[in-house]
């Protein structure tokens, strides 16, 4: 019985033993690594820039008056390097002996766990970055000037205990909205960052189902 061109194909892939699949396996495999390993390079590189931000962020505060902004931004930005360096890690001791697709297997859970990590603690991060922006201007001594000056016009402003009420609630308003949407703001970061290079490699993972099926 004549065989067709597609269960030929199918076979190649499946059976060992047959010429063509070493070299299908071994194409799936490259490409794989390929995107991989640049998804790698460009995760370091987005390391490097985070702890390059907090160290701009820091030196700006202190000629900027704010420090306490600026130490607590350095000190947040930085945690979350340590904990996707370590994420990184291990990323590493995925083995890349394996067929491509149990490489790209193993790869998806480890994304989807660091996703998964970065976007629980972004309902932290937003919030506490913006609050620390809010309290270190609210500290420094140029901002208690300018307060000093609308202190003199009470009238101009509802104050309990000396505490501007409405900025108050403002501040808490925008805290609550940064708390609610910074899984949504963190999965936007991803997808703008690396969406082209996790939608090739659906497209291999497709390609090598569609083979196994």
């Amino acid at each position: 019985m004549e065989k067709s061109i597609e269960s030929i194909w199918k076979e190649g892939f499946l059976k060992s033993d047959a010429l063509v699949a070493p070299k299908l396996n071994n194409l799936y495999t490259q490409k794989s690594k390929h995107i991989i390993d640049k998804f790698n390079r460009m995760f370091k590189i987005n390391l490097i820039a985070l702890v390059a931000f907090s160290i701009f962020v820091l030196i700006a505060s202190f000629i900027m008056g704010i420090p306490y902004m600026g130490i607590s931004v350095f000190i947040l930005l930085n945690v979350i390097v340590i904990i996707n360096k370590k994420l990184l890690d291990s990323l590493q001791e995925i083995d890349k002996g394996v067929s491509s697709y149990e490489y790209l297997t193993a790869f998806n859970s480890w994304m989807k766990k660091q996703v998964s990590i970065n976007k629980r603690m972004s309902t932290f991060i937003y919030p506490i970055l913006f609050l620390s922006v809010v309290i270190g201007i609210w500290v420094s001594n140029d901002f208690q000037d300018f307060f000093t000056a609308i202190m003199a016009r009470p009238n101009e402003i509802y104050l309990m205990n000396g505490i501007p009420v409405f900025w108050l609630l403002g501040v808490i308003l925008v805290t609550c909205i940064f708390a609610l949407i910074g899984g949504r703001i963190y999965k936007w970061d991803v997808n703008l960052m690396y969406g082209s290079l996790f939608k090739k490699l659906d497209e291999i993972v497709a390609d090598i189902e569609e083979l196994r099926a």
